[in-house]
Parts: structure tokens; sequence; C-alpha cells
């Protein structure tokens, strides 16, 4: 139900996509390193973790979510090619979805990173 009493919420937020290639193979498949890692990436950013999800798939790979108060965040990674990517969606502006990428770097060590960063936000008057 829509409350009509309660102030608009900034419809307004950063998506930051990197991707992370030359990282080392070992890291990017271990499940238990990479749930702390995007708990701490995304906490770098100011966001507030709600729920996190970690899947490890056959032969290898892992993808991990977390569901943030302020949107989300997933990293998913390919072992095989030395490589992962990193998604991070903040609304509003208090989080900063930059500040996740020093930690990313500290444990994954990518030799080469591509960062896209997008404003994304709603038409409204």
């Amino acid at each position: 139900m829509v409350d009509a009493t309660a102030p608009p919420y900034a419809a307004h937020g950063r998506h930051l996509l990197l991707t992370l290639e030359g990282c080392e193979p070992a890291m990017l498949d271990d499940l238990v390193a990479l749930e702390v890692l995007v708990r701490r990436a995304a906490e770098a950013t100011g966001a507030t973790v709600l729920r996190q999800i970690v899947h490890g798939f056959a032969p290898q790979g892992v993808t991990a979510l977390a569901l943030l108060a302020e949107s989300h965040a997933s990293l998913h990674t390919y072992p095989e090619h030395g490589a992962a990517f990193w998604d991070c969606f903040t609304c509003g502006d208090a989080c900063d979805p930059q500040r996740s990428v020093a930690v990313l770097v500290e444990a994954l060590r990518p030799r080469h990173i591509q960062r896209q960063l997008v404003e994304r936000r709603l038409a409204l008057p």
C-alpha cells in the first residue's frame, strides 16, 4: 500500500560495473572468501547488507549476491579466465559504489580493470 503522506524517496542512484581481469584464479573459486569479500565491498560503499546468497558452479565459478537496504551488489567469477564481474547499484546519495573498488582490488589483485559508472534517475518533475 502506498503511503500518500510519506515524502517521496529519491528515485536516483549510481550503478557501478566493473570487469576485473588477470585475477588470482584460486580466489575466484573460494565461496567463503568471496562471501566475505562481497559483504566488505558492499559495506565500503556505506550500504547496509540485508541478505547474501553465494552459489558455486561446477566445475568452477561463483555468483555472490548481496541484497542491500539501498539496492544490490553482485560478483560473478570465471576462474578459468582469471576474471570477475562486479555490479553495484545504490539508491540515493548516501552511498557511493565507487568506494567498493579498493576493497575488490586489494583482494582480487586484477591486472586490468574496466570501469563504467552509470548515473540513473527517473524523469520525474
